[in-house]
């Protein structure tokens, strides 16, 4: 069995707000994994997922345990079911995606519903300017993400049982409600870009519709990437994954092309030579992204770009409110509705530039 040492980075002992009764887990598992009979460490992921996530290691095993946070949930809200149900129709697939062992429903065990799968050794980088990989490697991990997007968008959702994970038509309009409400709810102030984008977006959405499954968050912060080499190993946080336009997807990972390298907090690489780095450009990296799903355009590409600004900015907007209930001095708090504001006007920017065609 593995020792501390060698457990990979952002681990801690179990938060306190987060404890389950770990025996209760084992027993339950033993029937069910490899290595629980032989021994049992829990310890938790840091960072900000939603879905608190813990590392197991049984017998020389690991395994990546996800479940609900404790308290009262919303609804809609941290449902696992869906991220088990996703990343277990996509096991066949060409799609990278960790082995999945088992979902429990039963709340009784450690208090909130759990699924388990395997744990992927490799490095996750998560700043587009990728500081941290080898610069010969750069170009070849924008290719990959491309390549795993392209995948994604390519697998029949009909033919892998996920028929019914989301509603198939109109996903741009229902997410424009969704989160025109959600920031209309959080409002701190005026943010005259949010204003303009929540009416300019509505009236210029794509007549076409497009079905796919869209993973919702797809970034490299949430690929894992090859311990050594450029290749994607899996596709991680499905949280927000559901049935929508493909080009939602595409237009969210090529956000940083847009967004300053130069502000704190917001990962960007405008201003960068991206040459110079060996990063391909936004337009080297649509034409690869096309030739792998199978696409000869990409249309409406502005208004993909100013919707994922706009839904990202609500997002912000969201954590910067319920950050000032709490603490009305949070500093931290101030930048993220610093932010929100930037993410609002870059993304109205770009509303105007789909304007002039």
């Amino acid at each position: 069995m593995s020792t501390a040492s060698q457990l990979p980075p952002g681990l801690v002992d179990v938060l306190p707000a987060h404890r389950f009764d770990e025996a209760a887990l084992r027993e339950y598992l033993r029937p069910q994994l490899d290595g629980v009979g032989q021994s049992f460490v829990v310890k938790q992921f840091q960072g900000g997922q939603s879905n608190p996530t813990f590392l197991i290691e049984a017998g020389g095993r690991r395994y990546v345990l996800r479940k609900k946070p404790p308290g009262k949930l919303l609804p809609s809200a941290h449902q696992i079911e869906r991220e088990y149900r996703v990343i277990e129709a996509l096991q066949n697939t060409d799609v990278p995606v960790p082995t999945t062992r088992l979902l429990c429903e039963d709340d009784s065990i450690i208090g909130t519903p759990f699924y388990v799968m395997d744990f992927v050794e490799g490095r996750v980088l998560e700043h587009p300017a990728l500081h941290n990989a080898p610069r010969e490697q750069r170009w070849a991990i924008y290719e990959a993400m491309a390549d795993t997007l392209a995948r994604l968008h390519r697998v029949d959702w009909r033919a892998v049982g996920l028929e019914g994970y989301g509603r198939p038509d109109q996903y741009v309009q229902r997410q424009i409600k969704r989160w025109s409400q959600q920031y209309e709810a959080s409002k701190t102030g005026e943010l005259p870009a949010m204003e303009k984008l929540m009416q300019w977006l509505p009236a210029h959405a794509p007549e076409r519709d497009e079905t796919a499954i869209a993973h919702g968050d797809f970034r490299l912060g949430n690929l894992m990437l090859h311990p050594t080499r450029p290749e994607v190993i899996a596709v991680l946080d499905w949280e927000l994954s559901t049935l929508g336009h493909p080009l939602a997807d595409l237009g969210y990972c090529c956000m940083p092309y847009h967004l300053p390298g130069d502000l704190p907090g917001i990962r960007g690489v405008v201003g960068m030579d991206l040459a110079a780095e060996n990063i391909p450009d936004e337009q080297t990296f649509l034409r690869i992204y096309s030739e792998r799903v199978g696409r000869d355009s990409i249309p409406d590409w502005y208004f993909f770009l100013a919707f994922s600004l706009f839904r990202i900015a609500a997002i912000l907007q969201g954590v910067y409110a319920r950050a000032l209930q709490g603490n009305a001095s949070n500093a931290d708090a101030l930048k993220v509705g610093e932010r929100a504001g930037v993410l609002a006007e870059i993304g109205w920017q770009l509303a105007q530039q789909a304007e002039e065609g």
